[in-house]
């Protein structure tokens, strides 16, 4: 096909700033002529140098409802733009972590990634396209805001026209003078899992007696990973995984792996006495941990996996460079550091902060409460990769005393290191005005010099302000992370506006109290925090300003 540029005239739409994972919007936003159009060609006009021309990416995403169109636009974009080859899941399917791990392996230039993450999808649901770099994490705010200049002025892109190119199917074809290689999504991220974990040893645990397992992918892009690893390669029955074909509306479900949006994993879990239950979100990077009685908090979990890391994941035997969580995950793993003299960094949300310092060699291990956990094997989170790490730590942990169950491993942690208990609150697509004059009126008490030293309720401020982050290896500062006020006791609470919504606006509230008293160690969590979640709702006066008398979600 003789490759003819044709330049499309078009005009800027409002709105085109990407958060902290891309540009997120519903399915008719993204579906308007030109809308898709115009935001590729600026990712492709703000790719660092040498740019666009004769470079390598790599295209794909959960299946979302919009997917291959978008796809089919980015292949006469990427066309009309020079680039030289395009590594394309199959059908479109490429899980967010197996899109880091072949940018890297591949050595592409970076990838396009199609995903709304864990919102749901459908014709009146979200979309989302986020652009990742050469070392397979996404695009730092240098490059986001590229982006977003150039929708707010861009005037024309260009393509190449010509039939849909099938996607279906692996192999290599070319549009234009662009070469496109349509590869196997599952292959090349299992084979790298194989080399991470000792898959010998997990299988022969989960075989050798009477530990189950469920795992849920919700209808979302992990489903042909979870079944090639636990029906494939550890060898358990049909029944070990659930809800496996990946669905452009997930199943008409909510792809967020939570107590409250896997509650058909929660309730299989313990009506059939599972040992091991877990669930992954719509593009794979989230995952969550529970076992019979027993839910991981995201926050623990990282914490756990960074205790046993060396013992019980191969890829650690060489040892932990360090480890790091975002500010408002709770500070277990800070306490896993301590004690084993790694170096720990607290960074705002967003994985891309991670990746500053694994590329610099100083981070191995690292996790944000929302259910994102992963490490330095890709510069992504990564929710099957924490899912094989509980169970690597299940396989070694029932090696030294047979019987171990979660609860166990849980239950341990707490009494080595003592127990963060921890909540978050979620308020979804409230009114964006009255969010944003909550927040204004908490801004102006949280940074008021004379708010330490107030009391809420039995607590007092020790500590306030809007957590603010120096990157320590670029130097580069990222202000207004989030709302924090730490009490004498050690407690905190936190206040933040989420960038994942496509519509309205994501409160978010998180609450924490530390507790070294072992009696205290199995107590429901809820119960525990309710006198300090009661005072962060009185001061907030969330009630009034959102209409909200109750949350979302509760994790």
């Amino acid at each position: 096909m003789a490759a003819s540029v044709k330049t499309v005239s078009t005009k800027p739409f409002e709105g085109q700033k990407p958060g902290t994972s891309g540009l997120r919007k519903r399915v008719k936003v993204f579906s308007q002529p030109h809308y898709t159009e115009n935001f590729v060609q600026a990712i492709l006009s703000s790719i660092p140098s040498p740019g666009a021309k004769g470079s390598t990416l790599v295209v794909g995403g959960d299946g979302r409802y919009f997917s291959i169109p978008a796809i089919q636009s980015i292949i006469r974009l990427c066309a009309g733009n020079g680039v030289s080859r395009l590594i394309i899941g199959q059908n479109g399917i490429l899980s967010t972590p197996a899109v880091s791990h072949i940018i890297r392996s591949y050595k592409a230039t970076g990838g396009i990634l199609l995903t709304a993450s864990h919102n749901p999808g459908g014709p009146d649901a979200d979309f989302g396209i986020k652009y990742n770099m050469e070392n397979g994490g996404p695009a730092p705010e240098g490059v986001t805001d590229k982006i977003y200049n150039v929708t707010t002025t861009i005037s024309e892109y260009h393509v190449v026209e010509g039939d849909d190119v099938d996607v279906s199917k692996i192999g290599s074809t070319s549009f234009g003078s662009t070469k496109i290689d349509i590869i196997d999504p599952v292959k090349d991220y299992v084979e790298y899992l194989s080399k991470i974990f000792d898959f010998g040893l997990i299988k022969s645990f989960l075989q050798s007696g009477s530990f189950s397992v469920l795992f849920d992918a919700l209808h979302g892009v992990t489903g042909p990973y979870g079944r090639a690893l636990f029906v494939e390669q550890f060898g358990l029955p049909e029944s070990s995984v659930q809800n496996c074909v990946p669905s452009p509306d997930f199943g008409g479900g909510h792809p967020d792996p939570n107590l409250t949006y896997a509650k058909s994993l929660v309730d299989a879990v313990e009506s059939k006495g599972i040992s091991f239950g877990a669930a992954s979100d719509g593009d794979g990077d989230r995952n969550m941990i529970i076992g019979k009685g027993a839910f991981v908090n995201p926050s623990d979990s990282v914490a756990i996996i960074a205790d046993w890391a060396d013992r019980a994941i191969p890829y650690f035997n060489k040892g932990v460079k360090g480890l790091a969580r975002s500010m408002p995950t709770s500070g277990a793993i800070d306490r896993v550091a301590k004690k084993k003299g790694f170096e720990c960094f607290e960074v705002p949300t967003g994985w891309k902060f991670f990746g500053n310092l694994m590329d610099a060699g100083r981070l191995s291990i690292c996790g944000e409460e929302s259910f994102g956990t992963g490490s330095d094997h890709i510069r992504e989170k990564d929710g099957l990769w924490a899912v094989v790490a509980w169970l690597s730590i299940l396989a070694a942990a029932n090696k030294e005393k047979p019987g171990t169950t979660v609860s166990d491993v849980l239950l341990a942690h707490y009494k080595t290191y003592g127990r963060n208990f921890f909540s978050r609150y979620d308020y979804e697509e409230v009114e964006s005005a009255g969010a944003k004059d909550m927040m204004a009126q908490l801004s102006s008490q949280f940074t008021s010099s004379s708010f330490k030293g107030t009391k809420l309720g039995d607590f007092e401020v020790a500590e306030a302000g809007d957590f603010s982050y120096t990157d320590p290896i670029d130097g580069s500062v990222s202000k207004n992370q989030g709302l924090y006020a730490k009490f004498v006791d050690g407690s905190r609470i936190i206040f933040r506006l989420s960038g994942t919504g496509s519509a309205g606006a994501t409160i978010r509230l998180y609450v924490e109290k530390y507790s070294n008293d072992e009696k205290e160690f199995e107590a429901d969590a809820q119960q525990g925090l309710k006198p300090l979640i009661e005072q962060a709702l009185k001061i907030s006066e969330l009630e009034k300003f959102t209409g909200r008398s109750k949350p979302t979600v509760i994790t």
